[in-house]
């Protein structure tokens, strides 16, 4: 196949060029700077340019770029950027493909869990309606921005992606040196639920959206069983041998990172990937205590 990818230098974006060209397919990074490799094409997606004769015999295009979510405290100009370089950049990319003379089969745009919002202990799935607050607003006009793409006759995939554990990057990375050294801790109450991925099975079950004709629309990127942010503390402590009795207040979050941003990434939202299930993808680390072991 040849697959065009955005955000190919980001955390997924990485492990995905690697997987896509280890099983010898072709890829396409969709690049902001001067293209610097005969596999780079260039892009500007806030300016809604793109050098799409480059993007001709795609068989797939996968949609990773954005703005970290929780990089910065959300300033009304930050909270401006993560929602226009979804938007901005889905609807260029969409666009430009659905201009094309041969058009890929599927495009797998990125989405997130941030779209069911605060839900306590209800148990969801795709069929479950989006919540509120601002990432769910997000993730709502970041799917919707693949329309043009859907409009032309592409599949779209939309990869709702949970928390995804690699010490490669991400939450984990920050955590896991204050777990080894027995300062993790619990977030505020550890009552609400996590939604988790290991990153080898972000990347197969991107993979597994591309080759399978029958997933479309928003599906779940996360493991088949959630656990409460206590029950993850644990499952640290016993992956690095140490003790997990320090909670972090939800009060010190509040004071470092905001309390709409602390709110949103303590939100609490028990996700199963039933879509993902049922078209016959099987998770490499199904559970929390597979995944934590692998990584450490």
């Amino acid at each position: 196949m040849r697959v065009a990818v955005t955000g190919s230098h980001g955390l997924i974006g990485t492990a995905l060029v690697e997987r896509l060209t280890a099983d010898g397919h072709a890829v396409v990074r969709l690049v902001r700077n001067a293209p610097s490799a005969p596999d780079e094409v260039r892009w500007d997606p806030n300016a809604g340019e793109i050098d799409g004769p480059s993007l001709e015999g795609l068989d797939a295009a996968v949609h990773l770029a954005g703005e970290g979510v929780a990089e910065k405290r959300w300033s009304a100009a930050q909270k401006a950027r993560i929602l226009d370089s979804r938007v901005n950049g889905t609807t260029t990319l969409a666009t430009a493909l659905a201009a094309l003379a041969a058009k890929p089969a599927v495009l797998v745009s990125g989405s997130a869990i941030g779209y069911y919002g605060e839900r306590g202990d209800e148990v969801l799935t795709e069929e479950s309606s989006r919540g509120t607050g601002f990432l769910s607003g997000v993730c709502e006009a970041w799917e919707r921005a693949t329309a043009p793409a859907e409009a032309a006759g592409i599949r779209v995939v939309h990869i709702r992606t949970g928390i995804v554990l690699t010490k490669r990057g991400g939450a984990l990375k920050r955590q896991l040196p204050l777990f080894k050294l027995g300062v993790g801790g619990r977030l505020g109450s550890g009552r609400q639920w996590m939604s988790w991925i290991s990153l080898d099975d972000e990347v197969g079950a991107i993979v597994h959206a591309i080759t399978t004709p029958s997933l479309s629309g928003g599906v779940n990127l996360t493991a088949p069983n959630p656990v409460t942010n206590r029950d993850f503390t644990k499952a640290m402590g016993r992956a690095v041998h140490r003790p997990t009795v320090l909670p972090v207040p939800k009060l010190g979050l509040n004071l470092i990172l905001g309390s709409e941003l602390t709110g949103d990434l303590l939100a609490s939202a028990r996700i199963i990937p039933a879509k993902l299930t049922e078209s016959g993808y099987r998770h490499v680390h199904p559970t929390i205590d597979d995944a934590l072991g692998a990584v450490v």
